[in-house]
């Protein structure tokens, strides 16, 4: 079966940001230019085998705790052993905490963060469809996530670190990755910590950044 579409999840259990919204319609408007077909949903119920079946990527977006079945996770496994594309944005770091598979995927888990503040992002791989349209170092206010453990430490490929001079509160020094992927599990897995805020998804930059996750995670070649 072919696959042409994308899914943007947005079910929480815990937390819900108030960017989900705009963070949704930001990401369909994307992946409908990228010419895919596109849904947003927060039904469980849309994971199963048939329907991932059609699906170029899945984008988690600011998920928090438990948001899948038992079948549910199955179909989401079976799509990312497949060769699916995956993109978890934001707190989706925050997501299934008791699933060992998403643990491994993102390399890591949400451990906190410091007050939402302005601050600088450093782009660690120039030539990647995520971080190309960027600045070497550019400008970004965000709640500047810190984790349980560096994901380098599994293999990933760091896109974006985060400048801890210039921001209060970090906990990583002076190598803190903000964005990675990986394809260790068969398909394309990429994530965002940046996107806490609804003008986010309006600003060029930021949406480029996702576009280019999305391009990436599809398997779209420029």
């Amino acid at each position: 079966m072919p696959t042409s579409d994308v899914l943007v999840y947005t079910r929480t259990a815990g937390y819900r940001h108030d960017s989900i919204p705009a963070g949704a319609d930001a990401l369909v408007a994307l992946a409908k230019e990228g010419g895919f077909a596109a849904e947003a949903t927060d039904d469980p119920e849309a994971f199963t085998h048939e329907r991932l079946a059609r699906c170029a990527a899945v984008v988690f977006l600011s998920t928090t705790g438990p948001v899948l079945t038992d079948p549910g996770r199955a179909a989401l496994e079976a799509h990312v052993r497949g060769g699916g594309g995956f993109l978890a944005v934001h707190a989706a770091a925050n997501a299934e905490p008791d699933w060992p598979f998403y643990g491994d995927l993102l390399g890591t888990r949400f451990a906190g963060h410091p007050p939402l503040q302005p601050g600088l992002v450093h782009v660690e791989d120039p030539a990647h469809p995520a971080t190309a349209h960027l600045p070497g170092t550019w400008a970004w206010t965000d709640e500047w996530y810190d984790f349980t453990a560096h994901p380098r430490d599994v293999g990933v490929h760091v896109l974006l670190r985060a400048d801890e001079s210039t921001y209060t509160g970090g906990t990583h020094g002076a190598d803190h990755p903000l964005s990675w992927c990986h394809d260790k599990a068969g398909g394309r897995f990429f994530f965002t910590a940046l996107g806490h805020t609804p003008q986010s998804y309006a600003t060029p930059a930021f949406r480029a950044h996702l576009a280019g996750a999305l391009h990436w995670a599809t398997g779209r070649r420029s």
